[in-house]
């Protein structure tokens, strides 16, 4: 894998950001076997490669990423080529503007060289929801790289970029970023503006990156981190909140995701990775969140409802794709959907619409509202007897092969059981690299902090990246 810094030595040293960003390209050209790209915007990246050269060559600010190339997931907004988010419906179409995130990277030199792949408006775990065919994993391609950003964590392991944006809604980002043995960042719910970004539901989505190291996701992250008016759930500052905290800390195991369930190999990189803590001078224990149980039901209620509302604005009539063989408008908002829309993104309309139908909307909305409003609590609770970071597996295995859970909804939905949690309290959850099992694939460790604690997650990150000091 390549690093931000590795980028910025080699234009330090005189070579030109063309030269950089055409080996970019060329990268992912190499790499087509695995689809991890959807499009690839060659003649924008190349004319702002141009600017920022003349802008050296002047000797003019060029910002702290100037020449850096990224890769953004294709539900990001942004010029120079189509927003598809990968689904028949949105295909052709070009982003009037673009994403804040992509805007605030932009303004500081990097890059943008393609968009990657996901599950079609990222439903999914795999992404073999895609309309456009699977990702493979870089490590075996044989198997999924995780989802619904696994075109983005798949760029930044085959070394193709240091870093991509993905998006996180109940573990997006997070997975697949464990399944391809890299860096990826959820933060606290608010942190990043989601302007610019095609909607999932909008109480759980999250903006963040995926790197290959911990220094690469906190620049990223400081970067894009900031209150937008374009977007009200935005919090108050510029950039990431600062929380105070002593040495040593006080880590917690969550225990309901240390079962049988898991398979042992994740299970011994999380109880490794806690002795390392240890060994930093951490005091690391054993604690209890039991609504973390019930967080995968709650999940697949809450978020299907606020899907079957975001999805209501694919009607084939303001933009898009709309049916051709349609007879009145009533045919053209069926047709459209149905051939528009795929298999899984219709199977959630579905739930989300009845969950929120007369008759059942207190039956199943709203009381999963009310235990959400437990899980919070219950973290809450956790971090108020002074725990200062919860400790998990991301995953309850390593990265399953491609077509797997494809014919079992339910399976593949039991990749996100520990990832859920955290998104449906708003909580900050990084996963980093811990290992891998017998067939090398990877393991990621999952850190969860209270809210507007990330700063605090890099850190502790940052440590178990660098390992215990021998003496």
């Amino acid at each position: 894998m390549i690093t931000i810094a590795d980028i910025k030595a080699q234009i330090a040293k005189g070579r030109t950001v063309r030269a950089v960003i055409e080996e970019t390209l060329q990268k992912i050209a190499d790499a087509k076997e695995y689809n991890a790209t959807l499009s690839v915007l060659t003649d924008a990246a190349l004319a702002r490669a141009d600017i920022i050269d003349a802008k050296i060559k002047a000797g003019e600010p060029v910002g702290e990423l100037a020449g850096v190339p990224f890769i953004v997931k294709d539900n990001f907004l942004v010029f120079g080529g189509e927003t598809t988010a990968a689904s028949n419906i949105l295909r052709g179409f070009e982003a009037p503007y673009q994403s804040t995130a992509v805007q605030k990277l932009e303004a500081e030199g990097a890059i943008v060289v393609a968009k990657a792949n996901l599950d079609a408006f990222a439903h999914g775990g795999s992404t073999e929801n895609s309309d456009f065919g699977a990702t493979k994993n870089p490590h075996d391609a044989t198997r999924v790289p995780g989802g619904s950003s696994g075109g983005s964590a798949a760029v930044v392991a085959l070394g193709i970029v240091p870093f991509a944006l993905g998006s996180d809604t109940g573990g997006s980002i997070r997975q697949p970023a464990s399944f391809c043995g890299v860096v990826g960042i959820k933060p606290t719910y608010g942190t990043v503006s989601r302007f610019g970004v095609v909607a999932m539901a909008s109480s759980t989505d999250v903006i963040g990156p995926l790197a290959s190291c911990v220094e690469d996701a906190r620049q990223v992250t400081h970067i894009i981190a900031g209150q937008d008016p374009l977007d009200s759930t935005t919090l108050p500052g510029k950039g990431l909140p600062a929380v105070a905290h002593g040495e040593p800390l006080k880590i917690g195991i969550i225990k309901e995701y240390m079962t049988d369930a898991v398979q042992p190999e994740v299970k011994e990189a999380v109880i490794k990775k806690a002795e390392e803590l240890r060994a930093l001078g951490h005091t690391v224990e054993d604690v209890s969140v039991p609504t973390v149980e019930a967080a995968l039901a709650i999940y697949y209620i809450v978020v299907p409802a606020e899907i079957s509302s975001n999805l209501g604005r694919y009607d084939g009539i303001k933009f898009g794709f709309s049916a051709s063989d349609a007879k009145d408008l009533q045919d053209i908002y069926g047709k459209t959907r149905d051939q528009g829309f795929n298999a899984e993104n219709k199977r959630r309309i579905l739930i989300g619409t009845y969950v929120l139908s007369s008759g059942f909307i207190d039956a199943y909305y709203r009381k999963a509202q009310t235990v959400r409003t437990k899980l919070i609590n219950e973290f809450a609770a956790v971090f108020n007897e002074g725990y200062d970071v919860l400790i998990g597996p991301v995953a309850p295995t390593t990265a399953f092969k491609l077509g797997e859970h494809t014919a079992d909804p339910l399976q593949m939905y039991l990749a996100d059981v520990m990832t859920v949690a955290a998104s449906l309290a708003g909580l900050p959850a990084f996963s980093v690299p811990a290992g891998e099992d017998a067939k090398k694939l990877p393991i990621g460790l999952q850190l969860i902090g209270a809210q507007k604690s990330d700063s605090l997650l890099f850190d502790v990150a940052e440590q178990l990246e660098k390992g215990p000091v021998r003496g």
